[in-house]
């Protein structure tokens, strides 16, 4: 009797929290609002959200590139690593994104288990602590160990934030506000020349033992500033719309709603293995994740060895700082247009096949023009349309990846296929190619040469599936299945349709 007893309690509450779903459920679907009402709450989120994000992104990169700064200040002289014939820079640049793109996907995985507010800070606050530590090393064996661990932190940090703001906006929102961040990129060279102009002028200070100056000044006060700022950042960062604490009871609701009834997903559901393969055997994120390769072999290059071409221009290494400002300023505004762009036309792969024809032409400015002053024209061409597509391909690739697990995923995944583009980037320049670097303007040329056509690949294949699934020759994926389970098919589902 005990045994029967113990049989009906369960099964009552076991129809109590079904009830209490289809309450929850109910009362959701019976939630309706204006376009004015969620104007606002998008408003309200967006403050909240993209210039954190951004700043916090900023830091990540200029944490990262200012080895490039630092190394016209001194660095590679004081190491021992400044010889013609000598890689160990390039290694040393090479080990960050070896360890970068190991931990990029893992990293997603625990930040949707763990959450935003406190996850990413905490990487924020690792790469500023590394950064601050590298204006100690005193050998090629410490700067490497260094660079190793700034890939640690900062492997989760783009992709993690990616994420962060894929949970907040719907598909036609979500470019532009990952393009600002984004941008953060070029914000960072620009302002990394700035900065380590003055940083280095900083007079010689520190223990006998352990004294700052020129190039240490830039890792120390960079790393300073990103440790106290990534502490500073739970305090604003929200962690879900439903659980933002900057909107009522009914914008929390109305916030998390409408990504549920766009994406048939609850925002909360975990990663399983099915998210992971879904997200890794796709043909689009294949052809997202190899433009994004083929965009950072260019951008991450640059961003490290700008400072280094325009030294070997025959500028001097104050100039040279300088110079690297103005066409990481125009590739901002740029980015961010083109981001303001495609979110409005809905349309991604023109807008990539666009401006990666700009690049193409800069490029070529750069392999077959002698005259410094054409060559630092090219420079322009290239930042302004090579810029624009890291954040093109992975909204892309995200805006096409139904659910919360699955697009946990695939930024993760576009993101580390991508970081390898970085690790190309480090051996594009070498110094025995100098001054001309004919060998990586080559490399990058005929990079972005593919890349124009794998945008309009992409723009075939998505408009092909569309018509496809039109025409209904995708439905027997729905033969058999409840209708949970058809929600779970994601982007598979015959009634999603693809960008393009």
């Amino acid at each position: 009797m005990g045994d029967l007893e113990k049989e009906i309690a369960a099964q009552s509450e076991q129809e109590r929290v079904n009830s209490s779903k289809e309450n929850v459920s109910e009362a959701a679907s019976d939630l309706e609002w204006t376009e004015e009402e969620e104007a606002a709450i998008r408003r309200k989120i967006d403050w909240h959200t993209v210039p954190l994000v951004t700043l916090l992104y900023m830091l990540c990169f200029l944490d990262r590139i200012n080895i490039g700064n630092a190394r016209i200040q001194g660095l590679a002289v004081d190491l021992g690593i400044a010889g013609k014939g000598d890689l160990r820079f390039n290694w040393a640049l090479s080990i960050f994104y070896i360890i970068y793109l190991l931990v990029e996907v893992p990293s997603n995985i625990l930040l949707k288990a763990i959450g935003p507010r406190f996850y990413l800070p905490l990487l924020v606050c690792g790469f500023g602590l590394i950064s601050l530590c590298t204006a100690f090393v005193t050998n090629f064996s410490g700067l490497m160990v260094a660079r190793a661990f700034l890939g640690i932190f900062e492997g989760g940090a783009m992709p993690g934030m990616a994420f962060f703001l894929s949970c907040f906006y719907k598909r036609n929102e979500l470019l532009f506000r990952i393009g600002i961040y984004v941008s953060a990129a070029s914000i960072a060279g620009a302002f990394g020349g700035l900065l380590a102009t003055g940083l280095s002028r900083i007079p010689t200070w520190g223990a006998a033992g352990h004294e700052i100056h020129t190039w240490r000044n830039i890792f120390f006060f960079e790393g300073l500033i990103t440790i106290i700022i990534g502490g500073l950042a739970p305090i604003w960062m929200p962690t879900t719309p439903s659980d933002a604490y900057f909107l009522t009871d009914r914008e929390r609701r109305i916030a998390a709603e409408r990504l549920v009834r766009e994406h048939k997903a609850d925002p909360a559901e975990k990663v399983t293995m099915k998210d992971f393969k879904q997200a890794v055997f796709c043909i689009h994120n294949y052809t997202c994740a190899l433009g994004f390769f083929l965009i950072n072999i260019t951008v991450q290059g640059l961003s490290v060895f700008l400072p280094t071409i325009l030294n070997d221009l025959g500028w001097t290494n104050t100039k040279a700082q300088l110079y690297s400002v103005p066409p990481y300023v125009a590739a901002c505004l740029v980015a961010i247009a083109v981001a303001y762009g495609s979110d409005k036309t809905h349309q991604r792969g023109a807008w990539l096949a666009a401006f990666s024809c700009l690049a193409v032409v800069g490029f070529a400015i750069l392999r077959w023009v002698s005259d410094p002053n054409i060559r630092y024209m090219g420079v322009f061409f290239v930042t302004v349309g090579a810029f624009p597509g890291g954040p093109g391909f992975l909204s892309w690739a995200m805006n096409n990846s139904a659910g919360p697990a699955v697009r946990a995923v695939t930024s993760g995944y576009v993101v580390t296929l991508g970081t390898i583009g970085g690790i190309v980037a480090t051996w594009t320049y070498i110094p025995s190619d100098g001054p001309k670097y004919t060998t990586g303007h080559t490399i990058n040329l005929c990079g972005q040469i593919v890349t124009v056509f794998l945008a309009l690949f992409g723009i075939a294949y998505c408009a092909y599936e569309n018509r496809v699934r039109a025409a209904g020759k995708r439905d027997q994926r729905l033969e058999g299945l409840t209708e949970d389970e058809q929600d779970r098919l994601g982007n598979r589902h015959p009634r999603f349709r693809y960008w393009t």
